[in-house]
């Protein structure tokens, strides 16, 4: 006996289904409601010198290698994407598997990760820091 579809068309045709559902824009998606630039993340005086803060929600650590000067990076470790949890000793630090980036540029202190954590555009106007 031969049927007309193949287990191979079914199972392409359903992954073809599930990202056709997963792309898009209508409601029910992981879309943010405030557009870029428009959020507040921090007060520049929140980011302590030689240190930063991992903002979850937003997915991003802002940092202050030196007074005055602030970087952003993305929060997810480019080891196996977990999200970053702290900034201690001049590192940003993920709690899976140990990785740690440097707090200056994002580049890899200790792995396993072996890419360096994204940049984030960040805006520093007055006290305020806000994405890009």
């Amino acid at each position: 006996m031969t049927y007309g579809t193949t287990r191979r068309a079914v199972l392409v045709t359903t992954g073809v289904v599930a990202l056709a559902a997963g792309c898009g824009s209508g409601s029910g998606g992981t879309e943010s409601s405030t557009s870029p630039g428009s959020e507040e993340l921090a007060k520049t005086g929140d980011i302590p010198e030689g240190g930063g803060k991992v903002f979850k929600e937003q997915k991003v650590v802002v940092t202050q290698p030196t007074k005055g000067d602030f970087k952003a990076f993305s929060a997810i470790c480019t080891h196996q994407g977990c999200t970053l949890n702290r900034v201690a000793d001049g590192t940003i630090d993920c709690p899976c598997h140990g990785s740690k980036f440097h707090i200056a540029d994002g580049s890899v202190a200790h792995g396993p990760a072996t890419k360096p954590l994204p940049a984030k555009t960040i805006e520093v106007a007055g006290k305020s820091i806000r994405l890009a």
